[in-house]
């Protein structure tokens, strides 16, 4: 049985525990709650994988990062790691006392108060709605790479035509139920670690017989030195780092329909990125040992293109397996991103922070349709408006997505301190992941979103390398997103006040030692 509550009184007090998904003071009918114990540990464990993209992620990245970082790629990739385990530990802690779909909205409301809280959740739903185009349009293209249908991936009007048909197909697999999506995942996970696994063998296997085609180098442990290129590369690096860990929390969204939600949504969030690494380093190695730094280096402008022209040179006629991989990968993560955007605003609507027809669940399917439908409908909005715009203009929205990730994340890592605050120096345990760890990742993610800011405020680092008021792009992108949240903010604020009611308390410490008896 699933509990949630804090240490105090009133609208943040505690909580009676949950019995189908739901809490009583959601305004809403039990029976058509959020369907409790509709999915397992392993499936929420592959959800959070495919939120991640792997494949696609490393085809974004690996190029500009081996620019940066040339051979110690990998380390690069072995840093950015380190604080994405900090917030998946603080993911795990916080949901220990509070299974609420809405993740860092709900906590950080609780632990410092509902303005952050409100700012939290927004920004986790923006990205969503930022990212889920981009994602169905990779999907679109690269699978009409692998099919042989060249000129219809170069077409604009058939990819947006296709691509908005693929969102919403794979929204209205969200709404029809969590459990259809989890079989979904899982086929497209399989499909996925087969394809990067076929395709990180041949490299390898052909870089030791001598058989490759590219200045190919002999891998080494030394690789794994994240300081080796120098500290502006590993800044570099670590901002682009952060991107290919990025949505391993879909699992924890999925908190109130997952068995045993007091832990192991939180678990599926820790391993999600301990496989994601050994998966990123494996391949990591593999590419950078069979084309070398000077042909990644060359071709990183070229983002995810890179991997279609190297699945052609180390696969030959088997090309279309690596292909495959990015397609199924951004396929599985155009699915499994909607679910952080729509399960935070039913969240936020049931707590009266946004409007309550977001808040509404479909009675027999007993997922957030209206708000998943919402996601779906803005997403497809600014994809197609974006793109009208220039295809840079959709790149530079998506470099604006470092800026909320880092700071929902940092906002988090400081929550589960602040939250956990009267507990932390019960024993070394807690003091250290409770309270240190998270702060550090919260400190890092925290730097990293200065540098963002920095970088990003020099046009030139755009993807058009134009200005938009004598700034880049993706920072005034960034900076918009902030504004019309806070204008959303104040203007729900004064319509309906009733969620800035909520004052802030502690963890509750019957659910931290795990004594809260079942009711």
């Amino acid at each position: 049985m699933a509990h949630d509550g804090t240490g105090g009184s009133g609208p943040g007090g505690p909580r009676p525990g949950r019995t189908d998904g739901t809490r009583p003071e959601d305004g809403t009918d039990g029976a058509a709650g959020l369907k409790a114990d509709a999915i397992g540990f392993l499936d929420a464990l592959v959800i959070g994988l495919n939120s991640t993209s792997p494949a696609y992620s490393l085809a974004a990245v690996l190029g500009p990062i081996v620019a940066l970082a040339g051979i110690y790629a990998p380390g690069v990739m072995l840093a950015s790691f380190v604080p994405m385990l900090l917030i998946a530990s603080a993911f795990y802690y916080l949901n220990k006392v509070d299974q609420d779909c809405g993740t860092t909205f709900s906590w950080v409301t609780r632990a410092m108060g509902p303005w952050a809280g409100w700012l939290g959740g927004w920004a986790i739903a923006l990205t969503g709605v930022l990212v889920i185009g981009s994602l169905a349009d990779v999907a679109v293209h690269f699978g009409l790479l692998a099919a042989g249908l060249d000129s219809w991936a170069v077409d604009p009007v058939v990819r947006q035509t296709l691509t908005v048909v693929v969102i919403l197909a794979m929204t209205a697999i969200c709404v029809i139920g969590t459990e259809l999506s989890a079989h979904l995942q899982n086929v497209l996970i399989l499909a996925q670690v087969f394809f990067l696994l076929a395709f990180a063998v041949v490299a390898f296997h052909r870089v030791y017989a001598g058989t490759g085609t590219l200045d190919s180098i002999e891998p080494s442990v030394a690789w794994l030195n994240p300081f080796g290129a120098g500290g502006s590369a590993l800044t570099g690096g670590l901002l682009l780092g952060v991107f290919i860990y990025w949505g391993w929390e879909s699992a924890v969204n999925l908190t109130e329909e997952v068995e045993d939600s007091a832990t192991a949504p939180g678990k599926a969030g820790i391993w999600s990125t301990v496989v994601l690494l050994v998966t990123y380093l494996s391949v990591g190695f593999a590419v950078v040992a069979y084309a070398g730094t000077a042909f990644l280096a060359e071709n990183a402008s070229e983002e995810e293109a890179v991997f279609a022209v190297l699945a052609h040179e180390v696969m030959g006629g088997w090309d279309w397996v690596v292909l495959l991989a990015v397609c199924t990968s951004a396929l599985a993560s155009t699915q499994t991103t909607i679910i952080p955007a729509s399960r935070t605003a039913l969240s936020m609507a049931r707590r009266h922070a946004l409007p309550p027809a977001l808040a509404h669940i479909h009675p027999r399917f007993r997922t957030p349709d209206v708000s998943t439908w919402w996601v779906a409908g803005i997403a497809i909005g600014w994809y197609l408006v974006i793109n009208q715009i220039s295809e840079n203009a959709l790149l530079d929205s998506l470099t604006a997505l470092s800026l909320l990730i880092a700071f929902y994340y940092a906002l988090t890592g400081l929550a589960c301190a602040v939250y956990y605050r009267r507990h932390l120096l019960e024993n070394v345990h807690n003091f250290l992941l409770i309270g240190v760890g998270p702060v550090v990742g919260a400190a890092l993610l925290a730097w990293l979103l200065v540098e963002s800011v920095t970088d990003m405020a020099d046009p030139e680092n755009s993807a058009g390398g134009v200005s938009w008021f004598g700034l880049g792009p993706p920072l005034v992108i960034g900076i918009v997103i902030g504004l019309v949240g806070v204008l959303v903010m104040v203007f729900w604020r004064l319509r309906d006040g009733r969620y800035w009611q909520e004052r802030r308390g502690v963890a509750d410490p019957d659910l931290v030692h795990g004594t809260q008896q079942k009711p």
